[in-house]
Order: structure tokens, then C-alpha cells, then sequence
């Protein structure tokens, strides 16, 4: 049973009225992201976990296959991929504020729940962004280093500082920066919404468009925090992304909440 089904169908229909989103109210949405962890620490360590282990196993794929440079490409796009490891999260986090019972195949289902929704769709979005930056960091890969000697980029760090080393850090990090704003601002809100309320994918995707654009600075900072935290968390062999998913998920919940009242 959807909690569309559990509420009788009274889930909130089409896109809300938006609200400022400020600095204290970040704050306070991350001190309430750590709130729920500590309240339901089971459930954020596990989702962290399988985070945590997709990592590693990318990873170790690049290991077995000889073709390290892929760790670096994939590295760089494996955040993108938060926003739909973090559903579970919002479940979790939604359950808590509206006082229903936690239990695990209640939250583990939300996604075959939502099956006959709108959430599916803007998965498919995720992943389709994620692929399309596998595929153009490995061209650009190519377009640059693709001619120089190099058998593994941990033993080779010098071919980086080269000319076309400096130029394909650049690159990279332009297309990144560009994908992952683009798929920060139409998921930030619109994946907790599609949870949330009675609306469809594209409309999740203007509102959370909108709140962006309403809120650029909050917004910017907010971003800057998920991708700093994420990336601190996978240099040690992903452990990290045990608690901090699991604390952003949970923040993001609660900063979608606050923005739309």
C-alpha cells in the first residue's frame, strides 16, 4: 500500500506555493538531517552501505579490467547518482515527521511502490545524465590523451601536468560542473516532491527549476556542501558515505519541506 493509498488519496495535488529558503533554514535542515539519522541510524547506514559498496565495486571493475582511468571519469559522476539513493531516505525522513512506523519493507518498497507514479521517470533521468557523462568524459579522455603513453593514471601523475593533461582537467571539470548543476536543480525538490505530493515528473522538475532560481545563493551553497561532503566521503574507501549520505538525504528532505511551507 502507497502512503497515496494510506492517506485515502488526500496526497497534496500539483506544485505548491514556494518559500525563501535561507541560510538558518539550511542550517537547521542539516541539524534535522542528523536528527534523523541518530533516530533511525539503522536505515541511513544501510542505504549509506549500498552507496557505499557501488562505489567499490566501480572500483574494483576498473581494477580487473586494467583500465584505471575509468576510476577517475566515474569518480567524478558517481555523485550524480545521490539523488536516487537518497528516496529511501526520504521515505525514512517523511515517516519520521509524519509519525508513521518505521519498518523495512515498508521503506525498502518505496520504489516499487511508487512504481505506477512519476518517481521511475525521473530515475531514468539520473541515470541517463550519469551515462551521458561516462560517455563524454570518456571522449574527452580520449580526445586528449588519447595518443600519450600512460598504463595506470596512479603511476603516471605527471602526464596531468602536461599541456594536454591541464586541458582535459579543465574540460572535465566544465562538463562536470555544467551536468551536475543541471541535475542538482531538477532534483534537489523535485525528487522529494514526486514522493510528497500528487504530481507529475515535469512539473516536479519546473518547480524545482523555479526554487532554484528563486533562491540562487542559498541554493549554490547548499549544492557546494552535498558535493564537498560526498566527495570527502569516497576518499576513504567510500566509508564515509555510511553516515554522510545518509544525514544529506535526510537535510534534503527537511530543505524541500521548508521550501515549500
Amino acid at each position: 500500500m502507497t502512503h497515496v493509498e494510506m492517506q485515502g488519496g488526500r496526497l497534496p495535488q500539483g506544485a505548491p506555493e514556494l518559500h525563501p529558503v535561507t541560510w538558518p533554514v539550511v542550517r537547521q535542515c542539516l541539524e534535522r538531517g542528523w536528527d534523523d539519522f541518530c533516530r533511525a541510524p539503522a536505515f541511513g547506514l544501510f542505504f549509506g552501505l549500498v552507496y557505499a559498496l557501488g562505489g567499490l565495486a566501480m572500483f574494483a571493475i576498473t581494477e580487473i579490467t586494467g583500465q584505471s582511468y575509468w576510476l577517475i571519469l566515474a569518480a567524478f559522476g558517481f555523485p550524480l547518482i545521490g539523488p536516487f539513493a537518497a528516496v529511501g531516505l526520504y521515505e525514512v525522513s517523511r515517516r519520521l515527521e509524519q509519525g508513521e512506523p518505521l519498518d523495512w519493507p515498508g521503506v525498502l518498497g518505496v520504489l516499487r511502490r511508487e512504481a505506477g507514479r512519476q518517481i521511475p521517470s525521473l530515475a531514468v533521468l539520473v541515470m541517463g545524465i550519469f551515462i551521458i557523462w561516462i560517455f563524454l568524459a570518456h571522449m574527452l579522455f580520449a580526445l586528449f590523451l588519447g595518443k600519450m603513453t600512460m598504463v595506470n593514471v596512479f603511476t603516471s601523475w605527471d602526464i596531468f601536468f602536461s599541456a594536454n593533461g591541464m586541458m582535459l582537467i579543465a574540460m572535465e571539470l566544465a562538463v562536470g560542473a555544467a551536468l551536475a548543476a543541471l541535475l542538482f536543480s531538477v532534483t534537489v525538490f523535485g525528487m522529494p516532491m514526486l514522493l510528497d505530493r500528487e504530481v507529475d515528473y515535469v512539473t516536479a522538475i519546473l518547480t524545482s527549476l523555479e526554487a532554484v532560481k528563486q533562491n540562487p545563493r542559498t541554493m549554490a551553497a547548499w549544492a557546494a556542501i552535498v558535493a564537498g561532503a560526498l566527495l570527502l566521503a569516497m576518499l576513504p574507501f567510500f566509508l564515509g558515505l555510511l553516515v554522510v549520505l545518509p544525514v544529506l538525504g535526510h537535510a534534503t528532505w527537511h530543505l524541500y519541506r521548508a521550501a515549500v511551507g
